[in-house]
């Protein structure tokens, strides 16, 4: 039988799986900025959001969702 992955608790703590994809992606993205690109916005967001993938997933804690959660109840 397969188990069920569980995305993401309702406290903000991530799971193993989504903290391992966010670092892989928030490594795969925040290297990409380095190359010079004539449109500095998107370095720059490419950057924060690569960044902040890595540190999420490193931490394990997710502010954004837990700020959205709480304005959804």
């Amino acid at each position: 039988m397969r188990e069920r992955i569980v995305i993401s608790a309702d406290d903000g703590q991530l799971s193993f799986a989504e903290r391992a994809l966010s670092v892989v992606l928030g490594l795969g993205i925040a290297p990409a900025p380095a190359k010079p690109r004539p449109n500095v916005v998107l370095n720059i967001l490419g950057l924060a959001a690569g960044s902040y993938l890595a540190w999420r997933g490193a931490t394990g804690r997710d502010p954004l969702n837990v700020s959205v959660l709480d304005d959804r109840a």
